[in-house]
């Protein structure tokens, strides 16, 4: 077993993975291990980490099956891998930079998402998370009861259909390959309260990047308790700002938590790897 250091990020969540080499097989100690602290601490950096496609699709598979990865291109020899990228010169919008769980919009959302950093801005580029399970804790009794057997209908209709944000008005510069589709406007709907499959915990199952209302009331009331939802999540006291390296890689639990990339690097390139592992 890799004798591997946990140092917690002192926010919300996070922590920092030191004293294992990722580019090479993984004993199932070690695998146990990681798969510990990525649990109690839902997001989970790995500095100093140069791997190959081969390298990042085995660590991914210890975690699970590969998840299925919709509307953008896959690298052509890895289909399980695509591409998340941003070109120096590039104006079209910073991709993912509004508060989602990764494909909320599916029958069973990733379990986990990965990113391998390969080239890293000098300044800006940083991505939030914040924790679910706090921002369920966080609300009223009466608020709990309330959600406790409400539905929230998630869409990627706003991002993904010919007539969102990545569709066909979207930059012409953009460098990474995403696939609108007419497909994006099909709507799923998932508990707003959901009990972690793992853990046990409760969480805040509900992100502004795909869940469009909330089913069973009014369009005005589903508004004003989704503010209401959001705040406890996104409250300065319940993020963590993670700050890039290169040849880093960072997992993240994506059923206990939100994130949203930012931008402040115009005028340089950025690259990074991304896999998912298939849920629950």
């Amino acid at each position: 077993m890799a004798d591997i250091t946990v140092t917690p990020s002192g926010a919300a969540l996070g922590a920092r993975v030191t004293g294992v080499d990722l580019s090479a097989p993984l004993d199932g100690a070690t695998v146990a291990a990681l798969r510990a602290a990525w649990l109690e601490h839902l997001v989970l950096a790995f500095p100093g980490q140069p791997m190959d496609h081969d390298a990042l699709e085995r660590f991914t598979g210890y975690f699970g099956a590969f998840g299925d990865d919709p509307f953008i291109a896959p690298l052509p020899d890895h289909p399980h891998i695509i591409e998340v990228k941003r070109a120096a010169n590039e104006t079209a919008s910073v991709f993912a930079a509004a508060w989602h769980s990764d494909w909320s919009f599916q029958d069973t959302p990733p379990a986990a998402t990965i990113l391998h950093s390969k080239v890293i801005p000098p300044v800006g580029g940083d991505t939030l998370f914040c924790n679910m399970y706090r921002a369920y804790e966080a609300l009223s009794d009466e608020t709990k009861a309330r959600i406790e057997n409400l539905e929230a209908v998630h869409s990627a209709g706003l991002a993904y259909a010919p007539d969102g944000v990545y569709g066909e008005t979207d930059g012409p510069d953009r460098t990474m390959t995403i696939r609108a589709d007419t497909r994006a406007h099909a709507k799923k709907t998932h508990r707003i309260v959901i009990t972690h499959p793992e853990t046990g915990r409760k969480a805040l199952f509900v992100n502004p990047g795909y869940v469009r209302t909330i089913e069973g009331v009014s369009d005005e009331e589903a508004f004003m308790l989704l503010i209401e939802l959001y705040e406890a999540c996104h409250a300065g006291a319940n993020i963590y700002s993670h700050h890039w390296e290169p040849d880093m890689l960072l997992m993240w639990d994506n059923r206990c938590t939100q994130h949203m990339a930012t931008g402040g690097y115009d005028g340089h390139a950025r690259l990074l790897h991304r896999t998912t592992v298939a849920g629950p």
